[in-house]
Protein backbone atom coordinates (compact mmCIF):
# COMPACT_ATOMS: atom_id res chain seq x y z
CA UNK A 1 0.00 0.00 0.00
CA UNK A 2 1.32 3.42 -0.91
CA UNK A 3 1.50 6.28 1.52
CA UNK A 4 -1.87 7.94 2.07
CA UNK A 5 -2.44 11.41 0.70
CA UNK A 6 -3.18 14.58 2.64
CA UNK A 7 -5.49 16.56 0.39
CA UNK A 8 -5.74 20.35 0.33
CA UNK A 9 -8.49 22.48 -1.16
CA UNK A 10 -6.20 23.13 -4.12
CA UNK A 11 -6.77 19.50 -5.17
CA UNK A 12 -10.40 20.32 -5.93
CA UNK A 13 -11.16 22.68 -8.76
CA UNK A 14 -14.48 24.28 -9.55
CA UNK A 15 -16.17 27.03 -11.47
CA UNK A 16 -16.13 30.47 -9.85
CA UNK A 17 -14.26 29.01 -6.89
CA UNK A 18 -14.58 30.83 -3.57
CA UNK A 19 -11.30 31.27 -1.71
CA UNK A 20 -11.14 28.64 1.05
CA UNK A 21 -14.43 26.98 0.04
CA UNK A 22 -15.49 24.32 -2.46
CA UNK A 23 -18.86 22.71 -3.22
CA UNK A 24 -19.91 19.96 -5.63
CA UNK A 25 -22.38 17.14 -6.20
CA UNK A 26 -21.16 13.77 -4.97
CA UNK A 27 -21.49 12.21 -8.42
CA UNK A 28 -19.34 14.93 -10.00
CA UNK A 29 -16.91 14.91 -7.07
CA UNK A 30 -16.25 11.21 -7.63
CA UNK A 31 -15.54 11.77 -11.31
CA UNK A 32 -13.34 14.86 -10.98
CA UNK A 33 -11.42 13.83 -7.85
CA UNK A 34 -11.38 10.03 -8.12
CA UNK A 35 -7.61 9.85 -8.46
CA UNK A 36 -7.37 11.42 -4.99
CA UNK A 37 -10.24 9.90 -3.00
CA UNK A 38 -10.57 6.19 -3.79
CA UNK A 39 -7.92 5.20 -1.22
CA UNK A 40 -7.63 6.13 2.48
CA UNK A 41 -6.60 9.76 2.78
CA UNK A 42 -6.72 12.82 5.02
CA UNK A 43 -7.82 16.42 4.47
CA UNK A 44 -6.40 19.69 5.71
CA UNK A 45 -9.93 21.17 5.81
CA UNK A 46 -13.44 20.62 7.20
CA UNK A 47 -15.70 18.40 5.10
CA UNK A 48 -19.50 17.96 5.09
CA UNK A 49 -21.19 15.33 2.90
CA UNK A 50 -24.89 14.60 2.38
CA UNK A 51 -25.92 11.39 0.61
CA UNK A 52 -29.38 11.59 -0.97
CA UNK A 53 -29.42 8.35 -2.99
CA UNK A 54 -27.48 5.10 -3.12
CA UNK A 55 -25.66 3.02 -0.54
CA UNK A 56 -22.22 1.97 0.62
CA UNK A 57 -19.85 2.22 3.56
CA UNK A 58 -17.78 5.11 4.86
CA UNK A 59 -14.75 4.35 7.00
CA UNK A 60 -13.59 7.21 9.24
CA UNK A 61 -10.50 6.64 11.40
CA UNK A 62 -10.96 2.86 11.02
CA UNK A 63 -14.61 2.85 12.13
CA UNK A 64 -17.12 1.83 9.44
CA UNK A 65 -20.46 3.60 8.99
CA UNK A 66 -23.33 2.68 6.67
CA UNK A 67 -24.22 5.01 3.82
CA UNK A 68 -27.89 5.37 2.90
CA UNK A 69 -30.16 8.22 1.79
CA UNK A 70 -30.04 10.85 4.54
CA UNK A 71 -26.50 10.09 5.74
CA UNK A 72 -24.86 13.39 6.73
CA UNK A 73 -21.14 13.19 7.52
CA UNK A 74 -18.83 15.74 9.15
CA UNK A 75 -15.04 15.34 9.07
CA UNK A 76 -12.40 17.31 10.94
CA UNK A 77 -9.02 18.14 9.40
CA UNK A 78 -6.61 15.24 9.86
CA UNK A 79 -9.17 12.44 10.05
CA UNK A 80 -8.46 9.53 7.72
CA UNK A 81 -11.31 8.18 5.62
CA UNK A 82 -12.39 6.42 2.46
CA UNK A 83 -15.65 5.04 1.12
CA UNK A 84 -17.08 2.31 -1.07
CA UNK A 85 -20.12 3.61 -2.97
CA UNK A 86 -22.85 2.11 -5.12
CA UNK A 87 -23.07 3.16 -8.78
CA UNK A 88 -26.27 5.11 -8.15
CA UNK A 89 -24.76 7.31 -5.40
CA UNK A 90 -25.95 10.91 -5.35
CA UNK A 91 -25.62 13.80 -2.94
CA UNK A 92 -23.67 16.94 -2.12
CA UNK A 93 -20.30 17.80 -0.63
CA UNK A 94 -18.79 21.04 0.58
CA UNK A 95 -15.47 21.78 2.22
CA UNK A 96 -13.77 24.80 3.70
CA UNK A 97 -10.56 25.76 5.44
CA UNK A 98 -10.19 26.77 9.07
CA UNK A 99 -9.28 30.30 7.96
CA UNK A 100 -12.47 30.58 5.85
CA UNK A 101 -14.57 29.92 8.95
CA UNK A 102 -12.48 32.12 11.24
CA UNK A 103 -12.67 35.10 8.88
CA UNK A 104 -16.38 34.91 8.13
CA UNK A 105 -17.71 33.57 11.45
CA UNK A 106 -15.88 35.86 13.86
CA UNK A 107 -18.56 35.50 16.53
CA UNK A 108 -18.05 31.77 17.07
CA UNK A 109 -15.70 28.81 16.91
CA UNK A 110 -16.30 25.89 14.59
CA UNK A 111 -15.50 23.33 17.28
CA UNK A 112 -18.52 24.53 19.26
CA UNK A 113 -20.60 22.36 16.93
CA UNK A 114 -20.83 18.85 18.46
CA UNK A 115 -19.73 17.01 15.30
CA UNK A 116 -16.56 19.14 15.13
CA UNK A 117 -16.21 19.43 18.90
CA UNK A 118 -14.26 16.21 19.37
CA UNK A 119 -13.06 13.27 17.31
CA UNK A 120 -14.67 11.20 20.09
CA UNK A 121 -18.10 12.19 18.74
CA UNK A 122 -19.65 10.18 15.88
CA UNK A 123 -19.07 11.86 12.50
CA UNK A 124 -22.50 10.97 11.09
CA UNK A 125 -26.11 12.04 11.45
CA UNK A 126 -28.86 9.92 9.87
CA UNK A 127 -31.69 12.18 8.69
CA UNK A 128 -35.36 11.31 8.53
CA UNK A 129 -37.15 11.90 5.23
CA UNK A 130 -38.55 15.32 6.16
CA UNK A 131 -35.16 16.52 7.37
CA UNK A 132 -33.44 15.13 4.29
CA UNK A 133 -35.69 17.27 2.11
CA UNK A 134 -34.80 20.39 4.10
CA UNK A 135 -31.05 19.78 4.06
CA UNK A 136 -31.06 18.81 0.38
CA UNK A 137 -32.55 22.22 -0.29
CA UNK A 138 -29.80 23.97 1.67
CA UNK A 139 -27.02 22.02 -0.04
CA UNK A 140 -28.62 22.66 -3.42
CA UNK A 141 -28.64 26.40 -2.76
CA UNK A 142 -24.99 26.31 -1.67
CA UNK A 143 -24.12 24.52 -4.91
CA UNK A 144 -26.08 27.03 -7.00
CA UNK A 145 -24.27 29.92 -5.34
CA UNK A 146 -20.92 28.19 -5.60
CA UNK A 147 -21.09 27.94 -9.39
CA UNK A 148 -22.72 31.35 -9.89
CA UNK A 149 -21.35 34.84 -10.36
CA UNK A 150 -24.13 36.52 -8.38
CA UNK A 151 -23.61 39.64 -6.32
CA UNK A 152 -23.18 38.88 -2.57
CA UNK A 153 -22.33 35.30 -3.45
CA UNK A 154 -19.97 34.72 -0.52
CA UNK A 155 -22.30 36.14 2.18
CA UNK A 156 -25.09 33.85 1.00
CA UNK A 157 -22.81 30.80 1.02
CA UNK A 158 -21.78 31.73 4.56
CA UNK A 159 -25.40 32.08 5.67
CA UNK A 160 -26.45 28.78 4.11
CA UNK A 161 -23.45 26.94 5.57
CA UNK A 162 -24.36 28.26 9.01
CA UNK A 163 -27.92 27.02 8.54
CA UNK A 164 -26.57 23.53 7.74
CA UNK A 165 -24.44 23.56 10.90
CA UNK A 166 -27.19 24.95 13.13
CA UNK A 167 -29.84 22.57 11.82
CA UNK A 168 -27.46 19.63 12.16
CA UNK A 169 -26.60 20.57 15.73
CA UNK A 170 -30.27 20.67 16.73
CA UNK A 171 -30.80 17.18 15.35
CA UNK A 172 -27.47 15.88 16.63
CA UNK A 173 -28.00 16.65 20.30
CA UNK A 174 -31.38 18.38 20.64
CA UNK A 175 -32.24 21.88 21.85
CA UNK A 176 -32.32 21.06 25.55
CA UNK A 177 -28.96 19.27 25.48
CA UNK A 178 -27.44 22.07 23.39
CA UNK A 179 -28.35 24.63 26.05
CA UNK A 180 -26.79 22.42 28.70
CA UNK A 181 -23.64 21.91 26.63
CA UNK A 182 -23.15 25.64 26.14
CA UNK A 183 -23.34 26.18 29.90
CA UNK A 184 -21.17 23.20 30.77
CA UNK A 185 -17.72 24.26 31.94
CA UNK A 186 -16.47 20.73 31.30
CA UNK A 187 -16.83 21.26 27.55
CA UNK A 188 -14.12 23.90 27.18
CA UNK A 189 -11.78 22.07 29.56
CA UNK A 190 -12.19 18.84 27.59
CA UNK A 191 -11.33 20.68 24.36
CA UNK A 192 -8.20 22.04 26.03
CA UNK A 193 -7.31 18.51 27.11
CA UNK A 194 -7.75 17.14 23.58
CA UNK A 195 -5.57 19.90 22.17
CA UNK A 196 -2.85 19.00 24.66
CA UNK A 197 -3.15 15.32 23.76
CA UNK A 198 -2.78 16.21 20.08
CA UNK A 199 0.43 18.10 20.85
CA UNK A 200 2.04 15.65 23.26
CA UNK A 201 0.62 12.12 22.84
CA UNK A 202 3.87 10.81 21.36
CA UNK A 203 5.98 11.90 24.30
CA UNK A 204 3.60 12.07 27.26
CA UNK A 205 1.18 9.35 28.36
CA UNK A 206 0.69 10.25 32.04
CA UNK A 207 -2.77 11.52 32.90
CA UNK A 208 -1.31 13.43 35.85
CA UNK A 209 0.84 15.54 33.55
CA UNK A 210 -2.13 16.61 31.43
CA UNK A 211 -4.03 17.47 34.60
CA UNK A 212 -1.07 19.55 35.76
CA UNK A 213 -0.96 21.42 32.45
CA UNK A 214 -4.69 22.16 32.85
CA UNK A 215 -4.19 23.29 36.47
CA UNK A 216 -6.65 20.74 37.83
CA UNK A 217 -6.31 17.49 39.75
CA UNK A 218 -6.02 14.14 37.93
CA UNK A 219 -9.25 13.08 39.65
CA UNK A 220 -11.11 16.12 38.31
CA UNK A 221 -9.74 15.61 34.79
CA UNK A 222 -10.89 12.00 34.89
CA UNK A 223 -14.32 13.21 36.02
CA UNK A 224 -14.44 15.55 33.02
CA UNK A 225 -13.52 12.86 30.48
CA UNK A 226 -16.00 10.44 32.02
CA UNK A 227 -18.74 13.08 31.87
CA UNK A 228 -17.97 14.17 28.31
CA UNK A 229 -17.18 10.87 26.52
CA UNK A 230 -17.60 8.15 29.18
CA UNK A 231 -13.89 7.30 29.05
CA UNK A 232 -10.99 7.66 31.45
CA UNK A 233 -8.25 10.21 30.85
CA UNK A 234 -5.83 7.41 30.00
CA UNK A 235 -8.30 5.88 27.55
CA UNK A 236 -8.48 9.15 25.59
CA UNK A 237 -4.69 9.48 25.49
CA UNK A 238 -4.09 5.89 24.40
CA UNK A 239 -6.88 5.98 21.80
CA UNK A 240 -5.04 8.87 20.13
CA UNK A 241 -1.75 6.94 20.33
CA UNK A 242 -3.18 3.84 18.69
CA UNK A 243 -5.15 5.76 16.10
CA UNK A 244 -1.80 7.16 14.96
CA UNK A 245 -0.26 3.69 15.15
CA UNK A 246 -2.94 2.38 12.77
CA UNK A 247 -2.42 5.31 10.41
CA UNK A 248 1.32 4.66 10.32
CA UNK A 249 0.90 0.91 9.96
CA UNK A 250 -1.13 1.16 6.76
CA UNK A 251 1.46 3.42 5.10
CA UNK A 252 4.08 0.64 5.42
CA UNK A 253 6.79 3.28 5.55
CA UNK A 254 8.15 2.04 8.88
CA UNK A 255 8.54 -1.25 10.69
CA UNK A 256 6.42 -2.07 13.73
CA UNK A 257 9.36 -1.40 16.03
CA UNK A 258 10.05 1.97 14.37
CA UNK A 259 6.43 2.99 14.80
CA UNK A 260 6.56 1.97 18.47
CA UNK A 261 9.67 4.09 18.97
CA UNK A 262 8.10 7.06 17.19
CA UNK A 263 5.09 6.84 19.51
CA UNK A 264 7.24 6.78 22.62
CA UNK A 265 7.59 3.04 23.30
CA UNK A 266 11.17 1.78 23.37
CA UNK A 267 9.99 -1.76 24.15
CA UNK A 268 8.20 -3.02 21.02
CA UNK A 269 6.95 -6.18 22.75
CA UNK A 270 5.17 -4.05 25.36
CA UNK A 271 3.80 -1.79 22.62
CA UNK A 272 2.43 -4.82 20.77
CA UNK A 273 0.78 -6.22 23.92
CA UNK A 274 -0.77 -2.84 24.71
CA UNK A 275 -1.96 -2.48 21.12
CA UNK A 276 -3.71 -5.84 21.35
CA UNK A 277 -5.25 -4.98 24.71
CA UNK A 278 -6.63 -1.66 23.48
CA UNK A 279 -7.44 -2.58 19.87
CA UNK A 280 -8.41 -6.23 20.25
CA UNK A 281 -5.74 -7.50 17.84
CA UNK A 282 -1.99 -7.37 17.30
CA UNK A 283 -0.45 -4.93 14.80
CA UNK A 284 0.08 -7.83 12.37
CA UNK A 285 -3.53 -8.99 12.71
CA UNK A 286 -4.74 -5.43 12.13
CA UNK A 287 -2.70 -5.19 8.93
CA UNK A 288 -3.97 -8.53 7.65
CA UNK A 289 -7.58 -7.62 8.38
CA UNK A 290 -7.27 -4.14 6.92
CA UNK A 291 -5.87 -5.47 3.64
Amino acid sequence: MKNFAVLNLEHFEGRNKVEGFHVNTMENHIVTAHKNIHKPHKHSFYLTVLFTHGSGIHEVDFVTYDIKPGSLFFLNPGQMHHWELSDDIRGFIFMHSQSFYDVHFASGKINHYPFFHSIQNPPVLYLEEKDLSYFSGLFGQILSEGISAHVLKVPKIIALTELVYIGSTRLYIGDAVLEQLQLNSYSEKFQQFERLVEQHYKTEKAASQYADWLHISPKHLNRITQDMVNKTTTDVILERVFLEAKRELITQKFSFSEIATDLGYADYAYFSRLFKKKCGETPSEFMQRYR
